[in-house]
């Protein structure tokens, strides 16, 4: 018995030796943050957050996965194409296999989705969950309601630089009002937060879908905003002859698009490019509303004081989000290889698509990754020591470590972040330790230390060592 268990054993062993290793690899698309980095996005995080709070916004989070249904049709063709759909449980244990295996294969397709196969999917932004959570909270909201939401977001998109498949949004929204003054304050949160983090040079581009809508109009293709919206969104990406291209696949006619030529070629200031498009929406309602609302924002926001807002009246600007029905934001930092880092604007009727019609609302997103990688890119960083760890105490022996726990808990008492040293190791090692991390301070216990209770304070900047009391040293590391 005992040989044919190690027979068995050995034989496990040998088995066991030769399944290759696999390397470890991340989702592409996705990545990982280290101390640096997370010091860093932390910065960012605290000071959007802030600014949120100093507007009087109030947090909010929802899950990560939504049901479809509240996902799809929000985002408009290509917006849908780009959810990461979830299979649903115990599909290989359906009485219905054939059923299930015909719609998985159907559900290939971008265009398919099956009850059968997936019900839910990941969130696409935090707009669309919060206008189901307002709809499912309405009794319990008091409106007009400001939310802020720092959460990640994703999309089945190409991995390039400056776009990510898993990438965090910081929102701030107020829904429940039809006031400009929302618009005015959303062009100063985008300044405040910018100036705060460094960003001088950047510029936030704003249009109107009804100046948009107001476009299909004069050019022959009233109702066809919506394809009109999705090409020109593509203008940086593409070109002006890509745009063309798309437009006359969408099945725009070569009339239509030569009348947009004009539109192309409006690059002034506020008031120069509001003065052209009076003049071509002279018979449009609905233009001269969206310019109307807009000059009103721009009002607003100089009476807030802002000297230089970095508005910038671009006809083009289209956000190809299907949502939008007012003014629409987008934010780009000049002379950087980053895409737009910001973008949001005024939805009349989101909430409507959940039973609750009538509740206006605007708002606008961070993208922090994209954030990040401008601040990178241009070097604003501060040089943070990514540790947080003030002052770390090194115990010569098992007795002095024992010494060192109530020590140890009076600093973190005292608001000083402090850690000990675990193993027995040679004095070299341990300071070795604290100057790979940048700690600042290291205490020294030692039987003589222990006897006198007076501590050896290392400045590791400096190398000056002085004995003092605890007392003294929570004086000294904490200022």
């Amino acid at each position: 018995m005992v040989q044919r268990t190690q027979s068995i054993t050995l034989s496990t062993f040998a088995i066991i030796e030769f399944i290759p290793m696999q390397k470890p690899t991340l989702p592409k698309g996705t990545r990982d943050f280290g101390p640096v980095q997370m010091t860093r996005r932390n910065f960012i995080f605290d000071t959007i957050k802030s600014t949120f709070q100093q507007f009087g916004f109030l947090p909010l989070e929802t899950p990560a996965m939504e049901n479809l249904s509240v996902l799809m049709g929000k985002y408009g063709e290509e917006g849908d194409q780009l959810l990461f759909k979830i299979l649903n449980n115990g599909l290989y244990e359906a009485k219905n296999k054939e059923a299930v295996k015909g719609a998985f294969e159907k559900s290939l397709q971008q265009a398919y989705t099956s009850d059968l196969v997936t019900e839910r999917g990941l969130r696409y932004d935090l707009t669309v969950p919060f206008a189901r959570y307002v709809v499912m909270n309405r009794n319990e909201i008091v409106f007009p309601f400001k939310r802020y939401q720092i959460q990640p977001v994703w999309r089945a998109d190409r991995p390039q630089k400056g776009r990510y498949r898993e990438f965090y949004q910081c929102d701030a929204d107020v829904v429940g009002t039809n006031s400009l003054l929302c618009e005015a304050e959303i062009v100063c949160m985008m300044n405040e937060i910018l100036g705060k983090l460094g960003i001088a040079d950047f510029t936030i581009k704003v249009n109107h879908r009804k100046v948009l809508s107001a476009l299909a109009e004069v050019i022959g293709a009233p109702g066809q905003e919506g394809p009109l919206c999705v090409a020109i969104d593509k203008l940086d990406k593409i070109g002006r002859t890509g745009v063309e291209k798309e437009l006359s696949e969408r099945g725009f006619s070569a009339e239509a698009i030569r009348k947009l030529e004009p539109v192309f070629n409006i690059n002034g200031s506020f008031t120069e490019n509001t003065a052209q498009l009076q003049t071509l929406f002279a018979q449009s309602a609905t233009g001269q509303q969206g310019l109307a609302e807009l000059s009103e924002v721009v009002s607003l926001v100089e009476a807030f004081g802002v000297q230089n807002s970095h508005l910038q009246f671009d006809v083009t600007l289209a956000r190809g989000l299907s949502y939008y029905t007012g003014a629409i934001f987008e934010v780009k930092v000049n002379n950087v290889q980053i895409g737009s880092i910001s973008g949001g604007g005024r939805y009349d009727n989101l909430t409507g698509s959940f039973g609750l019609p009538g509740v206006s609302g605007v708002g606008f997103s961070f993208g922090v990754d994209r954030i990040y990688d401008v601040m990178e890119e241009l070097q604003l960083f501060p040089q943070w020591n990514a540790t947080t760890t003030r002052v770390m105490l090194i115990g010569f022996d098992a007795a002095a470590q024992r010494y060192a726990l109530p020590i140890l808990r009076q600093l973190r008492q005292a608001g000083i972040n402090s850690e000990l040293y675990p193993d027995s190791a040679k004095l070299k090692k341990q300071l070795d330790y604290a100057n790979s991390k940048g700690i600042p301070y290291v205490v020294l216990i030692g039987s003589n230390e222990m006897e006198t209770g007076k501590l050896a304070l290392k400045n590791m900047t400096t190398g000056e060592q002085q004995a003092l009391s605890v007392t003294e040293i929570i004086k000294i590391v904490a200022g």
